[in-house]
């Protein structure tokens, strides 16, 4: 209960503290007849919130199409779930315990048993958990750690899901800026097992961390604070645990870029309200400042 009281107490004064933050803002200009609207989403975040980004409502109402990172029907299609299932599975039947030393086995199975309360001596986390690839093992220990740190959380009401669903029931075209294997390529095959181990293993040793750093990017998130969440996003540690440029590139920059090649069609067809992760929107890389680039207005929606 105090824990709860805090989080809440410091969301508070980070709303306080920043007023003007938004996470909803107006396209128009250049060859669009109607503005679009884009908004900087949470993927652990409760359909509710909605209600607390000022203007969505009315934009969601306004535009005439929805179009997310990826139409998240696609990943209930069975092909695409085996397709999913495939990549995030080691080659040639291996296990954890085929993949990592006996001391780096120790660690992981402490950390497992923190999480779970077991851990990979347990048959049954061995059968669920144990032919994972170190990156598939990573996400999902750290959407796990995320969703546990989030008062009232619903698998079932996300909200990201929730403006794709509003729109197919008013009967609007729902797109996706992404292809479902373009983005099982990117989640779970775009590093080489050396590094998906060495990843892995800077979240199994610095938990606290993982933690807290968890606990300010959600604070920021509900305090619609873009920079907040971007230095966070951004935080170094000077360490093999830091992402390198590539990997910045190969989850945010390049596909920043990627979308804005195919954003201007898409608006210039219909009104669109864009929904993706906050994370992309920010920085000299990020969506908006790619936006104003190629000659948009892009406008904070008060």
């Amino acid at each position: 209960m105090i824990k709860r009281i805090v989080i809440i107490v410091l969301t508070f004064l980070l709303n306080v503290l920043a007023i003007n933050a938004q996470l909803l803002y107006k396209i128009s200009g250049k060859d669009i007849k109607k503005p679009s609207y884009i908004v900087g989403t949470f993927h652990l975040a409760q359909s509710s919130f909605i209600d607390s980004i000022p203007g969505l409502r009315a934009a969601m109402e306004e535009a005439e199409q929805v179009c997310g990172e990826l139409v998240t029907s696609e990943m209930q299609q069975p092909e695409n779930l085996q397709k999913m299932t495939e990549a995030m599975m080691l080659e040639g039947g291996k296990t954890v315990n085929d993949i990592f030393t006996p001391a780096e086995m120790t660690r992981l199975n402490a950390f497992t048993k923190s999480l779970l309360t077991v851990d990979f001596t347990n048959p049954m986390v061995m059968q669920q958990l144990g032919k994972m690839t170190p990156m598939a093992l990573g996400q999902q220990f750290s959407v796990l750690m995320v969703a546990r740190r989030m008062p009232g959380f619903n698998p079932q009401d996300l909200l990201d899901d929730s403006f794709q669903k509003y729109a197919l029931e008013k009967q609007k075209p729902v797109l996706g800026l992404e292809t479902f294997d373009f983005q099982v390529k990117t989640l779970f095959l775009g590093k080489t097992l050396k590094r998906q181990k060495e990843v892995l293993m800077c979240l199994v040793d610095n938990p606290e961390y993982e933690n807290l750093l968890s606990d300010n990017m959600i604070a920021a998130y509900y305090a619609k604070d873009l920079q907040k969440l971007y230095d966070l996003v951004n935080e170094k540690r000077n360490n093999q645990c830091d992402a390198t440029p590539e990997e910045d590139d190969l989850l945010f920059n390049n596909r920043n870029r990627d979308w804005i090649t195919k954003m201007p069609a898409i608006m210039a067809a219909h009104s669109t309200l864009f929904c993706v992760g906050a994370g992309h929107l920010p920085g000299k890389t990020g969506v908006l400042q790619l936006l104003k680039e190629a000659g948009y207005s892009v406008e904070e929606v008060k």
